[in-house]
């Protein structure tokens, strides 16, 4: 299941960064609802745009962190499905991106929600598998909250 979330969620965001590089023009802006439009651009930086032109950098982190990951996942029991799968959706964000790096030195981003940089699918699996693991890395850790304490 591990290898097969990391390929969806690249297939998922190379294909839509493939799309939106066939249907819009660089720095073109199609309102889709009041507070999310679909606008094509070409981000040089990590999220928000930090570290623009980094791309050497970029992709050595990439390279060691996909390592690590694989490292990591051989040790994490089966029955950690939700652990496995963040882990896989973190490396399938991470890939897609990699992807985007090498072709072109920089990501194809289109998601934008108007409050926020716009961002890509790639950047949405990261954002969701980091959820993932640190959900399942505080409810290992025997974490409660207040109100669990007083029940």
């Amino acid at each position: 299941m591990f290898f097969a979330v990391i390929l969806a969620t690249f297939l998922m965001d190379q294909a839509s960064k493939a799309a939106v590089q066939s249907l819009m023009f660089l720095g073109e802006s199609i309102p889709v609802a009041p507070f999310f439009h679909l606008t094509y651009i070409m981000n040089p930086g990590a999220a928000f745009g930090l570290l623009a032109y980094k791309t050497p950098l970029f992709i050595a982190v990439s390279v060691l962190l996909g390592v690590g990951a694989l490292v990591v996942y051989r040790k994490i029991p089966a029955e950690k499905v939700l652990l496995r799968n963040g882990l896989g959706l973190v490396l399938g964000g991470a890939l897609g991106n990699l992807a985007d790096r090498l072709r072109y030195g920089k990501v194809v981003d289109f998601l934008d929600f108007r409050v926020w940089p716009v961002f890509n699918l790639a950047d949405a699996a990261i954002f969701i598998g980091v959820c993932l693991l640190i959900w399942e890395l505080l409810k290992d850790s025997g974490w409660k909250s207040e109100k669990d304490s007083v029940d």
